[in-house]
């Protein structure tokens, strides 16, 4: 690929601004840690079923365990202004 000067000068710098967005990147956290066992049973049924009935099914038994659980006084808000 043959480029003069100042074609290269423009890529050196869109190189640049890219790995300096890829180094600034925020580290994907997962929400749940789930257990290697869990994970492969999880990927069988996505092959199986597919990944949206899946992840319906997930996320319904998700929503009811935490409907248990009495969560009115916590104000997520809160917390990521305590983390800023």
């Amino acid at each position: 690929m043959k480029a003069n000067e100042y074609e290269t000068k423009r890529f050196d710098k869109a190189l640049d601004e890219i790995l300096d967005l890829f180094n600034n990147l925020e580290n994907d956290e997962p929400i749940i840690d789930f257990n290697d066992d869990v994970l492969e049973l999880i990927e069988k049924a996505k092959k199986k079923y597919g990944i949206e009935q899946v992840s319906g099914k997930i996320n319904t038994i998700v929503e009811e365990m935490l409907s248990w659980l009495d969560l009115n006084d916590v104000d997520l808000k809160e917390e990521e202004e305590e983390e800023e």
